[in-house]
């Protein structure tokens, strides 16, 4: 079970709960994929509702690795994502919330 002090989301993998977690390593790792010049203006994306799929994918696979998983977007290409692409999009944006946000702030 996540947990938020952590600032973790669970996503359901291929019928498995993982914890996604943003640790320092894992917000290089997403700046990097996205090109990015802040992580403030990819959260606002998520905000305004402009993000795109490969946003999504990017912020999920940066917050599974941060949470000890090994793989990377090809795997993640193949797993069935419980709740499907919107499930997906809300925990990429309730993990990108959570980076920046105590819980109980927001």
């Amino acid at each position: 079970m996540a947990n938020p002090w952590r600032g973790e989301v669970d996503i359901v993998l291929d019928g498995e709960t993982r914890a996604m977690r943003l640790t320092l390593g894992a917000l290089a790792e997403l700046e990097a994929a996205l090109g990015e010049d802040s992580l403030v203006s990819l959260a606002e994306r998520f905000e305004a509702g402009r993000f795109s799929t490969r946003d999504v994918l990017a912020v999920i696979v940066a917050g599974l690795r941060g949470g000890g998983w090994r793989g990377g977007a090809a795997d993640l290409m193949q797993a069935e994502i419980e709740g499907g692409p919107m499930a997906a999009a809300r925990g990429a944006a309730e993990l990108l919330a959570r980076a920046f946000v105590m819980p109980g702030e927001g």
